[in-house]
């Protein structure tokens, strides 16, 4: 009887720590019934509106944030109010929501935003332009410069941008079930979408989402009201020298961004700390000493932005310590991925039996989530011979068609990156599992260096290098979402096939959108990566000089600039061994290098706007601890999306030629009495 007894405790037990339990008694849909018409009609609107937010991040700091939850939120809110719509006009038919459904929008979604990031449109891409190389301070070679235009940035994506799909499908089996990588975003964005759909978390959602667009609706009128006041250069809010003068002369000042504020809501407190601490080293000490040696450690009579003089020093600096960062973690999870590849490979030969059948993967320890999970996820595969045939033929049609679009690409150059990419794709696919960390643009950036040393300045080695990194981004960045949301699909049931086949028409959408909504940047906003505009694109000019440092090497920098990227690269490096050996306690208050290198060219005011975000939230946190973690996400991501999407009206006005009316510009007392003199004197 006792025993009985404490086998019911026992099933309790495991039926409140359950989440499939929860689900019991739902039938789950086949992937037909997840893949619907009315969740790909929403991804496209919900993909469209993520795309121009991440365009408008990629083009001022190039921060980008995780939309996951927002997208999540968003697809939950459309499609419940979808459903609910059609119950009221009496159409019977409607099929239910189901969080399958949720999480379909939710891939699709973030796929089709994700090619706005990993299309190098704040990037390798727009570095190859005309208006970069400008700011290069290079001489005109027509051999090293392609200007955007719709129709090849399109085919382009569509060449680069599947290829990763194909290549980590054969894996999907041993990344989720076999070593069981926990993959913490696509685990997080797992139990977001499984909490919305039981009654408890309903009911949550539609106050979070309340919440959304509240602020939503204001951050897109605070854009709105702003916009008038901007009528010429430096008008406006985004100009207003908050902290004094001189301190704006220096970018510190807060710019009244709702975007920036948002982001240093969901950013963790020590990236806006280290992004802050970066702007004070670069633009609070080392720039000003470096002024005072104009005239002796580079000429006084240059253009303010010759990379011969202090800009120079500002990019070159900031590159160093990119780098410097990227090494260290690249080892470092190359360093985790291949030990925990040789401790999974030991414990599969040691096991009786190798896990070659579907049962095999389950075991005597596996709770009932993942029996139920693993029995879903092994139900619907993909055939590998598919998978590997069409990555075969795209890699083909590849080799054959981006040495036409970049004409300094040669096709062994391109053949060369596809039979290295998949096996770059697997560790990071792999190392993204243990770490959540993607180092697609590391390996992006290893991509520009050799291929543009192969190619040769001679032989447009500038552009060569740029365009391979785009084809190792493209196929590197979409295998890592694909194993993420896989992990997702496996957590809430959703078919393997169904994250596939959504993953793929995200990617497809996204090939079509994010160039787009970059063309209409382009063209409304004219002075785009142009240095002190809106949206100045200070990746671009950053990727642009690692080409040229590819082909070139570090002789035409300014005097003493090599040293100080030295110096800083080996600190980067030490910064982060630091941050290693302290522990994590101590670790908290080490500052991120790759944090700290984004402002040192773009300035600290956007940091500002962070910090500030992060006062919010961390006083929010102090205060109310649950609420804050329940709603602090939905008002963060809506008064980053109400500011991206008033992007959106701004460039229709600027098309159309509307102007702001009003010019609001702040003077120093002496400057504003010789203005009043001189229009005293006009009347006169």
């Amino acid at each position: 009887m006792a025993r009985r007894r404490e086998e019911e405790d026992e099933d309790e037990d495991e039926a409140l720590e359950s989440v499939e339990r929860v689900f019991e008694g739902r039938a789950v849909p086949g992937w037909r019934e997840q893949v619907t018409l009315r969740a790909l009609a929403v991804s496209a609107l919900l993909g469209a509106m993520f795309s121009v937010i991440v365009m408008k991040l990629n083009l001022t700091t190039g921060i980008i944030p995780s939309l996951n939850v927002s997208a999540g939120l968003l697809g939950f809110f459309l499609l419940t109010s979808w459903t609910k719509l059609l119950d009221k006009a009496g159409v019977a038919s409607v099929r239910p929501f189901t969080r399958q459904e949720n999480t379909v929008v939710q891939t699709c979604v973030v796929a089709c935003s994700g090619i706005a990031f990993s299309g190098g449109f704040g990037s390798y891409m727009f570095a190859m332009s005309e208006r970069i190389s400008e700011q290069s301070g290079e001489t005109l070679d027509e051999h090293n410069i392609k200007n955007p235009g719709l129709g090849w940035m399109i085919g382009f994506l569509f060449i680069v941008s599947f290829l990763g799909l194909f290549s980590v499908v054969p894996l999907r089996k041993i990344m989720i079930i076999d070593y069981k990588l926990i993959y913490p975003s696509g685990t997080a964005t797992a139990h977001l979408i499984n909490s919305f759909h039981t009654p408890q978390g309903a009911k949550l959602a539609k106050r979070q989402v309340k919440t959304l667009g509240k602020f939503f609706a204001g951050s897109f009128t605070w854009g709105f009201f702003q916009w008038f006041y901007t009528a010429g250069e430096g008008c406006g809010f985004m100009a207003f020298p908050t902290m004094g003068l001189e301190a704006y002369r220096q970018k510190f000042f807060f710019d009244f961004s709702a975007t920036y504020v948002g982001v240093g809501m969901i950013c963790p407190y020590l990236v806006n700390a280290s992004v802050l601490l970066g702007g004070v080293v670069s633009w609070g000490i080392m720039w000003p000493l470096i002024d005072q040696k104009k005239g002796d450690w580079y000429p006084a009579n240059l253009k303010p932005s010759s990379l011969r003089g202090i800009v120079g020093y500002r990019v070159f600096v900031s590159i160093a310590l990119i780098l410097g960062d990227g090494l260290y973690n690249f080892l470092k999870v190359m360093t985790k991925t291949v030990s925990a590849l040789v401790v999974q490979v030991r414990r599969m030969m040691s096991e009786p039996t190798l896990p070659i059948s579907d049962m095999a993967f389950q075991t005597a320890d596996d709770t009932f989530d993942d029996k139920r999970r693993t029995e879903l996820f092994l139900k619907d595969q993909i055939p590998n011979t598919l998978a590997l045939g069409a990555y075969a033929v795209i890699a083909v049609v590849s080799v054959a068609t981006v040495p036409h679009i970049f004409h300094q690409l040669r096709w062994y150059h391109v053949a060369v990156s596809y039979v290295i990419a998949p096996v770059l794709a697997f560790c990071n696919a792999y190392g993204c599992g243990l770490t959540d960390w993607s180092l697609a643009t590391t390996y992006g950036k290893l991509a520009i260096f050799t291929v543009g040393a192969w190619a040769g300045a001679s032989e447009g080695g500038i552009i060569a290098g740029l365009a391979a990194c785009g084809v190792m981004i493209g196929i590197v960045s979409t295998a890592s979402d694909l194993t993420q949301d896989f992990k997702t699909g496996y957590m809430t049931l959703a078919s393997p096939r169904s994250m596939f086949v959504s993953q793929v028409i995200g990617t497809a959408m996204g090939c079509v959108i994010a160039p787009s909504v970059f063309w209409l940047f382009y063209n409304a906003f004219r002075d785009i990566g142009m240095p002190g505009s809106e949206y100045p694109s200070p990746n671009a000019l950053v990727y642009r000089n690692m080409a040229i440092l590819g082909v070139q090497g570090l002789g035409s920098l300014p005097r003493h600039c090599p040293d100080l990227c030295i110096a800083f690269f080996v600190a980067a490096i030490a910064i982060n061994l630091a941050r290693d050996l302290a522990g994590p306690r101590a670790a908290a208050y080490i500052p991120l290098p790759m944090a700290m290198a984004i402002p040192f060219y773009l300035g600290p005011y956007f940091g500002i706007d962070m910090c500030i975000g992060s006062l919010v939230r961390l006083a929010w946190d102090r205060l109310d601890p649950a609420r804050a973690k329940a709603f602090a996400p939905p008002v963060a991501s809506g008064l980053i999306c109400g500011d991206g999407i008033w992007t959106l009206p701004q460039s229709v006005l600027a098309l159309a030629g509307v102007k702001p009316p009003i010019c609001m510009k702040f003077l120093s007392r002496s400057a504003n009495v010789e203005v009043d003199a001189f229009l005293r004197g006009k009347k006169h």
